[in-house]
């Protein structure tokens, strides 16, 4: 993990820190082996070629950002999530939905 990704976790509430933590595994495991980690945006951020996706923790939720394509090609899976433009907002107290994390990376990668 890269130290300003670190950085942004430790630096939230620490109730929340696991649960990014556990964010940010899925979707480095499926991200390329030369892929980039930074900030923009204030967020966490994955890039590769240009930014995949980026996540980031809110009060009442955790939000991914990954962009309005893969929010229109996920729209059939994301109608329990509360979405936006370019944004889904993850409940922050039911689990994460893994395998749609996974295939929206998989997705914003193919079209990279």
């Amino acid at each position: 993990m890269e130290k300003l990704v670190r950085e942004y976790i430790e630096n939230q509430p620490v109730a929340r820190q696991s649960k990014l933590n556990q964010l940010y595994q899925i979707m480095s495991e499926e991200m390329p082996e030369n892929y980039e980690e930074k900030i923009s945006y204030g967020m966490p951020t994955f890039h590769f070629h240009k930014n995949i996706i980026h996540f980031a923790n809110f009060k009442n939720h955790i939000g991914i950002y990954p962009g309005p394509k893969a929010i229109v090609a996920f729209k059939d899976q994301l109608t329990d999530y509360k979405t936006s433009i370019g944004a889904i907002q993850l409940p922050v107290d039911q689990p994460l939905p893994v395998q749609l994390i996974k295939k929206i990376v998989q997705y914003n990668l193919q079209n990279a």
